[in-house]
């Protein structure tokens, strides 16, 4: 993997990935998030490599623990557009890492640059989704990071960006919530 992977072979990539996903932005924020979500859920399955987008039935993405992930139709649109320009050159996978950076770009969150040349998974079964969930201590989910590769550091970056989206996202949800329960006692 490289910084720049595409810039001969397809160098509209980038460009195409960031104007898709701002307009996606743009009408709907809380993609950033579900965004940031899918990542991590293909990453911590078998590591980076766009095995969640795959379609059928007992696939990762038709898991129990990934059925309300969103942000699928965005990864395709950018797919569809790649392809009209450099047919079978851009992963599924790379296009989903940076996805993900230009919408917590976009969130006035950290940028950082996608080294890119990932192969798309061929393999994607339900029964390897296997996710740490709420009620595992810090201490185990350290360990389980750590299996998967990741450092404490890695740990609570991502944590934190998952929360800190999570935390946006819930708030903007109750604050319309909590507008439309005023208006209909105000009526």
């Amino acid at each position: 993997m490289a910084h720049g992977f595409y810039s001969v072979a397809c160098p509209l990539a980038e460009s195409i990935v960031r104007a898709t996903v701002t307009a996606a932005f743009s009408v709907q924020p809380n993609i950033a998030p579900g965004l940031l979500k899918l990542q991590y859920r293909d990453c911590f399955v078998e590591g980076c490599d766009g095995s969640v987008l795959i379609s059928g039935p007992n696939t990762e993405k038709t898991a129990a623990a990934n059925v309300n992930l969103r942000g699928f139709e965005v990864i395709e649109d950018i797919k569809r557009q790649i392809e009209l320009v450099c047919p079978g050159v851009v992963s599924c996978a790379d296009i989903l890492a940076s996805a993900t950076r230009d919408s917590v770009v976009l969130t006035n969150g950290s940028s950082w640059d996608v080294k890119s040349g990932r192969k798309d998974g061929r393999v994607s079964l339900a029964a390897n989704v296997d996710l740490p969930f709420q009620n595992v201590s810090i201490t185990s989910l350290v360990k389980i990071f750590a299996a998967h590769g990741l450092n404490t550091e890695d740990f609570v970056a991502l944590l934190g960006q998952l929360n800190l989206y999570h935390f946006r996202y819930m708030s903007m949800k109750d604050l319309v919530q909590d507008q439309r329960t005023y208006i209909k006692t105000k009526k």
